[in-house]
């Protein structure tokens, strides 16, 4: 058993606490991980603010991490102690049916387990103060030494930094993914992003990357502009300076809508918006954010009836033990920008502050 420092959430709608946690040793098919950088996402808060259906209390948050493999559990082959990983919360069995359809990364083998907040056996690796703490989207990431499934690890070029890289955990896959997997932006074409924080800059640069020649960056925050041009906006529009709703100015500044749009926040009304600035015929609207538990999206069918699509992606499509890597090398061979998403490095010990300044758009 390794003790070592820890993020815990005792409670929803509290501060993390940062206590010294026990950290069981990995059994079968499991993997210990000394964590070297996490991020802090939207997701985390969201569990933290008692929204999620699936949260369980106390639970140690993060799922956006890299680090170095402790040890490993009996029958685990793909990675040994030492090597540099990155924990996937899809994971990636490669015999499920999910696993085996080339249309889907949605892994379902620990799926149960995983939301509950329990490792595959149905226990936690986790304690502090005498209880059982759950791990959090198989990951754990808020924790100086994490246990995960083999099935959600990724090994990884071990000359990436880690604080860089462990972006590619979540955020930056999932906007990137969105645009070249999910959408599959095509050469030429008009794409509308809605939301301008991590997610949807990396949905930019996929677009970028994807040959589109109109990128529209739509954020309230003002701020946030500069940036997004420097990852490949065209422009940059807010809703707030117009009269009419956002989907009929985008459809009057496109000639009858974007081929491509997405959304990035998480907002029903939103989604809406960004599907009714879809081109007829052809436009394809993506909805990348995650919205609360409980509510729903809603359009006139005749949206869908005269050619417009609506999808979906979750971590932008990408196999996960298969596509993180490739992702690190994209990085390290500088095809994908990492270092440009990183605003602020904080000890451990200011988790908290990570939570304000993301909350504050910062």
């Amino acid at each position: 058993v390794i003790k070592c420092k820890a993020a815990v959430a005792w409670e929803a709608g509290k501060p993390l606490s940062v206590e010294e946690v026990e950290v069981a040793p990995p059994k079968a098919h499991e993997v210990r991980i000394k964590i070297v950088a996490t991020a802090v996402c939207h997701t985390d808060a969201y569990t933290l603010s008692g929204a999620d259906p699936e949260g369980c209390f106390p639970v140690i948050l993060g799922h956006e991490g890299a680090g170095i493999v402790e040890s490993v559990g009996e029958g685990v082959t793909k990675v040994k102690p030492g090597d540099t990983v990155i924990p996937l919360y899809i994971p990636q069995c490669g015999e499920c049916k999910f696993c085996k359809n080339p249309k889907t990364n949605l892994c379902q083998k620990i799926r149960i387990t995983q939301g509950k907040g329990l490792m595959p056996d149905g226990t936690s690796r986790f304690t502090c103060k005498g209880k059982q703490i759950y791990h959090f989207m198989g990951t754990s990431t808020f924790s100086e030494y994490t246990v995960v499934a083999d099935i959600s690890v990724a090994k990884i070029d071990p000359a990436a930094p880690l604080d860089k890289v462990c972006l590619l955990g979540c955020g930056i896959s999932t906007g990137y993914g969105a645009a070249v997997n999910t959408a599959k932006v095509e050469p030429g074409s008009t794409c509308a992003v809605f939301g301008l924080g991590g997610v949807g800059l990396a949905v930019i640069m996929g677009c970028k990357t994807a040959g589109a020649s109109r990128i529209i960056g739509i954020d309230l925050n003002k701020e946030k502009y500069a940036k997004a041009k420097e990852f490949g906006a065209t422009e940059c529009i807010s809703p707030q300076d117009f009269k009419k709703p956002i989907q009929e100015v985008l459809v009057e500044m496109t000639d009858g809508g974007v081929d491509y749009s997405f959304e990035c926040i998480g907002n029903v009304g939103v989604m809406r918006s960004a599907l009714e600035a879809c081109h007829k015929g052809w436009g394809v609207s993506v909805i990348v954010g995650v919205a609360a538990a409980g509510q729903e999206i809603s359009t006139r069918p005749f949206q869908l009836v005269t050619g417009r699509t609506w999808k979906g992606t979750a971590f932008g499509g990408w196999k996960s033990v298969d596509s993180v890597p490739k992702l690190v090398t994209d990085y390290m061979s500088k095809k994908i920008k990492v270092d440009e998403f990183v605003t602020h490095t904080l000890p451990f010990d200011k988790i908290n502050e990570a939570f304000e300044l993301m909350h504050t758009g910062k």
